[in-house]
């Protein structure tokens, strides 16, 4: 069983400038089948956006999509977690942060991402939230 955030984590999450557009960033998130990209300036780890974040902060709020830069609609990395962190301690952040997904950070840069579903089908692989995270995408 693993133990810690290396064993379950994404390795190698997609990060995008913070000058990209929302389109180009929604394509990549399509393209790739994933839910939040990492914004980043270099190495240093600027936000977090996610599909709901593209709908709330982009389109709803009447901005033009080829335009408005993602950098404007990411949210602040309010906490991370480290690769040699337990598992216990990325789903305590994630609770007292109220948070669905976490960067995890080594020697200052982003290695990789962990989510709720990423732990509950590590430690809770019968519940409805690993059954959801384990299926595959509706296409």
């Amino acid at each position: 069983m693993a133990t810690k955030v290396r064993d379950i984590m994404t390795g190698s999450p997609t990060s995008v400038s913070p000058e990209l557009d929302l389109v180009t960033v929604a394509r990549a998130m399509r393209d790739e089948d994933i839910g939040a990209v990492l914004v980043a300036d270099g190495d240093h780890l600027k936000g977090v956006v996610t599909d709901r974040d593209l709908v709330i902060r982009g389109l709803a709020a009447g901005g033009d999509p080829a335009t408005v830069k993602i950098g404007g609609i990411a949210s602040s990395v309010t906490a991370t977690v480290g690769p040699d962190d337990s598992l216990e301690r990325a789903a305590q952040i994630m609770r007292e942060r109220a948070v669905r997904r976490l960067p995890v950070i080594a020697d200052g840069r982003p290695v990789g991402i962990v989510s709720i579903g990423d732990l509950a089908m590590e430690k809770d692989s019968g519940s409805a939230l690993a059954d959801i995270s384990a299926a595959r995408p509706n296409a």
